[in-house]
């Protein structure tokens, strides 16, 4: 599989949804297989909000494939012989592209919290900027889960003739109070930390991974299924040799302590920020008087709607809502149940019925 990273600069004024204006910005990238001389095999992957471009594959010095390596390659579900697949890191990220951490040309000092709000809407537009600087004209499909999948929704509503088809993973078209809650808890547990600063932690030369990791211990509760962590871990005691922390009874325990550490260790706390309120204020209907019907009739691209059953962030009501919303608008789209045993983490892994879905929708004629 060839793959190529690059950072990819845009030097003209971008102006955000919120009004605000980025003089310039950066994309990180990484591409696999290679575009065709029609360049009509193109396909992009919007990551979730911890994601970033690293999609696939092992990179050197690294043990972690990409996030959703068992989907991308050769031979694989996305056929990278036969697709040029395009990932990247959003604006706002903390993984190359433009963002709170990168270092203000005039002050050289990074941006914190004075890097502006982002949308999904921005995040949309950021990429079709991306696809002209490939001489892409229409992708071959855009495909994400969770926040990624919003993305894709958002991609067939904004640009209808830039877009064949549209995979909506584990997603939803606004998520609920109780979502907004939970990301405002895991927001204040990292604005709680002594070292937050007023996000202004980076100039002081600290970070706030305290917090960060508690929020991420939080939040990875809720990807996760009843299910299958009780078949993971029960009520299993704790190997006292292996113990993250003196305080660690459970096995479960030492897990999300890992887990949260480990996050703490790679990810940037304002981005988690601004991750999280782009996630929250998603709703493209509410332009449209909250009429997703109405919001979606524009739509030209072909639609997979996905959910998994164990998945109660994201549950299937959310999916089976765009695709009744969907069929009312006129447009092409299926909708899809799927198992998985991972909770909402469940678009991340492979398994032989979602791979065939997504397999299917991709390669199916229009």
């Amino acid at each position: 599989m060839k793959v190529a990273t690059e950072k990819i600069s845009f030097t003209e004024p971008f102006t955000l949804q919120s009004g605000k204006v980025l003089p310039n910005f950066d994309l990180m990238t990484e591409t696999y297989g290679e575009l065709n001389n029609n360049k009509d095999n193109a396909v992009l992957i919007c990551h979730a909000f911890s994601g970033n471009h690293h999609a696939a594959g092992i990179k050197d010095g690294e043990k972690k494939p990409g996030w959703w390596d068992e989907l991308i390659g050769d031979g694989k579900t996305i056929d990278t012989k036969n697709y040029f697949v395009v990932a990247l890191n959003n604006i706002g990220g903390c993984h190359g592209s433009t963002g709170p951490t990168t270092i203000e040309s005039g002050s050289g000092q990074p941006n914190g919290a004075n890097f502006p709000e982002v949308s999904v809407s921005d995040w949309v537009k950021t990429q079709k900027l991306l696809a002209d600087r490939f001489g892409i004209n229409c992708w071959e499909m855009v495909a994400g889960g969770s926040l990624g999948g919003m993305q894709a929704l958002q991609w067939a509503i904004s640009y209808p003739e830039k877009v064949k088809k549209a995979a909506i993973i584990a997603a939803s078209s606004k998520i609920s109070t109780q979502n907004i809650a939970l990301n405002e808890v895991a927001r204040e547990i990292i604005k709680k930390d002594e070292n937050f600063h007023n996000g202004d932690y980076m100039s002081k030369g600290v970070s706030p991974k305290k917090g960060l990791k508690a929020a991420r211990m939080l939040g990875h509760i809720t990807y996760l299924s009843e299910s299958n962590m009780s078949k993971r871990f029960g009520r299993r005691l704790q190997d006292p040799e292996k113990k993250i922390d003196a305080d660690v009874n459970y096995e479960v325990e030492n897990y999300l302590q890992y887990k949260g550490e480990q996050f703490a260790n790679t990810f940037d706390a304002n981005s988690y920020i601004l991750m999280t309120k782009a996630m929250d204020s998603f709703d493209p209907a509410k332009d449209f008087d909250n009429n997703l019907v109405e919001c979606l009739q524009t739509i030209k691209a072909k639609l997979l709607i996905a959910t998994f059953d164990s998945d109660w962030l994201f549950p299937k009501e959310y999916g089976v809502e765009i695709q009744m919303s969907a069929i009312k608008a006129g447009i092409k789209s299926s909708y899809v149940e799927l198992k998985g045993d991972y909770g909402h983490d469940s678009f991340l892994f492979y398994s032989d019925q979602y791979s065939l879905a997504l397999k299917n929708f991709l390669n199916s004629d229009e």
